[in-house]
């Protein structure tokens, strides 16, 4: 079995990404309880305004700033960590993961050691 990491996109200012709209979370509830066999983790992500970023300054320190690490449309708004067989297991549980806008990117772990 390998680990995914499934990171769930959307458009902060959609209505239906909002952490209160109950929806969403029975939604979310829903895909936990129906995947929890696969469920290795998985959280919601305060807004990206809320975010900091780090980045080294070339000169041997580095740069904190107010914000995400790039600005675009949409941002990461949470994440499942799944065990799947396979990475066509993991995109079949990744098609479950609620979503009204935006969409999901999964990526392999990879596990050092």
């Amino acid at each position: 079995m390998a680990e995914y990491l499934v990171l769930i996109y959307q458009d902060e200012r959609q209505e239906r990404t909002n952490l209160n709209d109950p929806e969403m979370m029975r939604d979310h509830q829903g895909f936990q309880t129906n995947n929890q066999a696969a469920l290795r983790g998985g959280n919601a992500l305060e807004h990206s305004h809320a975010a900091t970023s780090v980045r080294p300054d070339g000169a041997g320190g580095f740069t904190v700033t107010d914000g995400p690490f790039a600005e675009t449309k949409e941002q990461i708004g949470g994440y499942y960590l799944l065990e799947a067989a396979d990475l066509d297991e993991a995109l079949t549980l990744a098609k479950q993961v609620p979503m009204a806008e935006g969409g999901v990117e999964v990526r392999p772990i990879h596990v050092f050691g």
